[in-house]
């Protein structure tokens, strides 16, 4: 007979091991990094600020960052350039995302930390891509920018160079879905739509060419993986959030977003406790820009 106790003492110790290797405590590790940060390897630090509709991610960063820490443009590093075809932020070529993690400092089997001012969700852009191209140590720092200033950690003005990395990435680490996938994934999973409610019900699109979603879709917002300070939930409340869902480890589960990019904060959120999930890089900009694919609205 299986001991329970001992089972969910195993799964309790598994998933906080998978959280750690996925996430950066706020409280806890704020300290921790900065510590890191003056050790004999210290992890290459990568500012992601970047918002839908905004463009001062670098003048923020210029402004105060953490200390050696590196800008990395969304837009133009993390993506390649937007179409149509391929959606507003297709999944970068390789060879030119290694010649960008170079510029960073990643160096081959050295950890990495992204963070941003907005929770996760623009650096979940990077730990993914970074995941998904074959570095296996990259972590968020979950509450970014506000928890290590919450800590009393200082900040620093100006533009880091750092020395050139030697990283070489290869893709396929993560998994992806296509369109077609999207199309035919809730039939025998579950499809995730990390977008505001509002635009999952067709309500409002603020820049798609078609207001609604993938039918067969669920709602499931990316700031509800997020508390009031923008940390993360702890894992018991991301576990039933996404267990009413229908995500849940070992089942089919796929998200995507208007780009691809806030879909990956879900991707972490779903991996911080143990549930892989497929990415739709090209999510609803590309779905909608593709007349032959039928749109669903309401809720």
């Amino acid at each position: 007979m299986t001991n329970r106790a001992t089972t969910d003492a195993t799964t309790d110790a598994t998933t906080d091991t998978t959280r750690a290797a996925v996430l950066v405590d706020a409280v806890t590790l704020a300290g921790e990094l900065a510590g890191e940060l003056t050790g004999d390897e210290p992890p290459v630090l990568l500012d992601v600020r970047w918002a839908l509709g905004r463009t001062d991610g670098h003048e923020q960063y210029l402004a105060g960052h953490l200390p050696g820490a590196v800008y990395v443009d969304l837009d133009t590093e993390l993506a390649a350039p937007p179409s149509a075809a391929a959606g507003r932020h297709p999944l970068p070529d390789v060879a030119a995302l290694e010649a960008a993690a170079r510029r960073w400092g990643v160096r081959e089997g050295a950890p990495v930390v992204a963070y941003d001012a907005s929770g996760g969700t623009s650096a979940a852009r990077a730990w993914w891509l970074l995941r998904w191209a074959g570095v296996a140590d990259v972590r968020l720092l979950d509450g970014g920018l506000a928890a290590w200033t919450a800590a009393g950690l200082s900040t620093e003005p100006g533009e880091v160079t750092p020395e050139p990395g030697d990283v070489v990435l290869a893709p396929g680490a993560l998994p992806t879905i296509d369109a077609d996938d999207a199309a035919a994934w809730s039939a025998t999973g579950t499809l995730l739509d990390a977008r505001a409610p509002e635009r999952y019900a067709g309500e409002v699109e603020p820049v798609d060419p078609r207001a609604g979603h993938i039918p067969g879709a669920v709602s499931a917002p990316t700031a509800g993986n997020l508390a009031a300070d923008g940390t993360f939930l702890p894992p018991d409340a991301l576990t039933e959030r996404f267990r009413a869902l229908r995500a849940r480890a070992g089942a089919p589960v796929a998200v995507y977003c208007g780009s691809g990019v806030t879909a990956a904060h879900q991707v972490a959120a779903l991996a911080s406790i143990g549930v892989e999930a497929a990415l739709y890089p090209g999510s609803w900009s590309q779905w909608s820009s593709d007349p032959e694919r039928p749109v669903a609205t309401g809720t």
